[in-house]
């Protein structure tokens, strides 16, 4: 960790629900219309990084977060941009690192990758991948992807790819190289290959206890330094769901029709059933001790600050626009988090870093 502490942020998989309240979905236009805002929001507010998901699906607005993140860094000046996640099963390598290459020349070097294997599967048919074969695309697709980071001509042979011979891998990005990150669910395996290739590890903690994603922490930077791997560069990061109010009291009475409609809308695209969760579950699973990020400023930096305790992570991101939220409270929120939690946790993380010497 450097001397200012982690690093604050937000993310979006642009998702277009009807607003459980109003009754009213907006178009695709004004929901990037509206990314495009909370992006510009968080940059002149002084957070530290902006994501946007991929999904290839009617009711998500962002397909292509390379040309996204490219109409933000127009109208940004600092923030860094970076997918969450790009879908690296069924994206060719090559075509990935030039679009956020391309992204890194147009930002003045803040552009980075976070990959996964996501968690819909319309891509595959889409590109003409057979699902069955996704963790061996991902395996290859990851090994490729940090080859070309690295040269600017490669020779290569895979399995799903014709080969390259003497490729010229253009353009060169600003960075001395792209950052990159994998997306880690729960899965060990993932954390160690993360560890291995030096890439990374970004966690999508999205409910229950966080403690149970210490050993993924653990087995991560194992992999990492058994491979060579300095431990300062292999970076955590926690990425979860969020919303915060002036009162924690308010944050959960604003939040719950939204997080609610989000859960009922997530099951039913997975075909699951279940319907709308109650006020006393929703209370329940945004307690102090759980991994939901809703409450007051002071709760949220309670819990961000009990997470970097278990895992000494560089990074935090929130997901705070989901089940039709309004934007106004999307702005109220992404203002609250800027100015009156990420101060606080930087300056207790910044000290944490400077007696324990790191």
């Amino acid at each position: 960790m450097d001397n200012t502490g982690i690093e604050i942020g937000l993310y979006t998989l642009g998702d277009i629900v009807q607003d459980p309240i109003t009754g009213r979905t907006i178009s695709a236009a004004q929901r990037m219309k509206e990314v495009m805002a909370a992006a510009k929001l968080a940059d002149d507010a002084g957070l530290d990084i902006f994501g946007v998901g991929e999904h290839h699906r009617l009711d998500y607005a962002i397909t292509s977060p390379s040309v996204v993140l490219a109409a933000i860094a127009q109208m940004t000046k600092q923030i860094k941009l970076t997918s969450a996640t790009s879908v690296l099963s069924t994206i060719d390598p090559v075509r990935l690192f030039e679009d956020f290459a391309t992204l890194d020349l147009l930002s003045d070097g803040r552009a980075e990758i976070i990959t996964g294997r996501g968690a819909f599967v319309e891509s595959f048919p889409l590109f003409g991948y057979d699902i069955s074969d996704s963790d061996a695309l991902f395996s290859e697709n990851i090994e490729l992807l940090m080859k070309l980071n690295e040269n600017e001509r490669i020779s290569w042979d895979g399995q799903f790819r014709p080969p390259l011979r003497n490729a010229e891998i253009a353009p060169r990005p600003l960075q001395q190289g792209l950052p990159v990150w994998i997306g880690v669910g729960g899965t060990p395996s993932s954390a160690v290959r993360a560890g291995r290739l030096g890439a990374g590890m970004a966690m999508a903690i999205l409910g229950g206890d966080p403690a149970q994603f210490k050993p993924l922490v653990d087995v991560y930077r194992q992999a990492g330094i058994e491979a060579g791997h300095a431990l300062e560069d292999l970076k955590v990061g926690v990425t979860g769901h969020g919303y915060i109010s002036n009162t924690t009291q308010q944050a959960i009475e604003e939040f719950y029709p939204y997080y609610s409609n989000y859960k009922s809308v997530v099951n039913e695209q997975f075909g699951h059933g279940g319907g709308r969760m109650s006020l006393a579950e929703f209370e329940e699973v945004t307690a102090p001790d759980t991994a939901l990020f809703v409450g007051s400023p002071q709760q949220i930096v309670e819990k961000i600050l009990q997470q970097h305790e278990l895992f000494g992570h560089q990074r935090f991101m929130a997901q705070i626009d989901i089940g039709g939220l309004p934007f106004e409270k999307v702005a109220k929120s992404i203002e609250l988090l800027a100015t009156e939690v990420a101060p606080i946790v930087r300056k207790a993380t910044k000290k944490e870093s400077v007696l324990v010497g790191a």
